[in-house]
């Protein structure tokens, strides 16, 4: 297992002009970025919303290369996205799960069996072309640029230490502090799109 952070700041170094929905690894991401008009912070949607959220991105974006933090809750939450990320098969997708073994969000309520899922195993069955895990974080070092120069979709499970939230939602700090249209408005002066 390792950090969330220190995954996010090798990843930073990879990312290119990558659009990035910093989905769970928000927090850190808001510090470590250095393209935050590049970054779509969908803030706390339903759990599971944000491998949808960013697909659809990807979808409605096919030549930019979409990348989207999720968490192995969000994605026991909605199952489901995975054969439909598979069947859409986005080129330009790429799904990074941070697997810390327990509802973080929500108080640190262990996540069932959290200890023997294999989640790229999980991905490849649902039609996933490349899928991957790290649980040490010199491998993923090592691997970051090959995967991110593969088409996707492409799935990536990695291990990181439990950082558990027993404050109340709504008594957290604010990570996020853009507003949703000050991020639609960077977005599309990035595209170069007006009106």
């Amino acid at each position: 297992m390792f950090q969330t952070a220190d995954m996010l700041r090798i990843f930073q170094t990879h990312r290119g002009d990558a659009i990035v929905v910093p989905g769970r690894g928000g927090r850190h991401w808001v510090q470590i970025t250095t393209r935050p008009n590049r970054d779509v912070p969908v803030g706390d949607p339903a759990m599971g919303g944000h491998a949808s959220f960013a697909v659809g991105l990807a979808l409605a974006r096919p030549a930019d290369k979409v990348v989207v933090f999720d968490s192995e809750g969000d994605l026991l939450m909605g199952l489901g996205i995975l054969p439909t990320i598979a069947e859409q098969a986005p080129a330009n997708f790429y799904h990074f799960m941070l697997d810390n073994e327990c509802y973080a969000t929500t108080g640190g309520q262990p996540v069932p069996n959290a200890k023997n899922v294999a989640y790229d195993v999980i991905a490849r069955g649902c039609g996933y072309p490349r899928a991957f895990a790290f649980d040490k974080l010199e491998d993923f070092e090592s691997g970051i640029a090959s995967i991110l120069a593969q088409p996707g979709p492409v799935f990536v499970a990695l291990k990181v230490v439990p950082e558990v939230e027993n404050v109340p939602i709504g008594q957290r700090p604010r990570w996020q502090t853009r507003t949703r249209e000050h991020v639609i408005q960077d977005l599309r002066a990035e595209l170069g799109l007006t009106g």
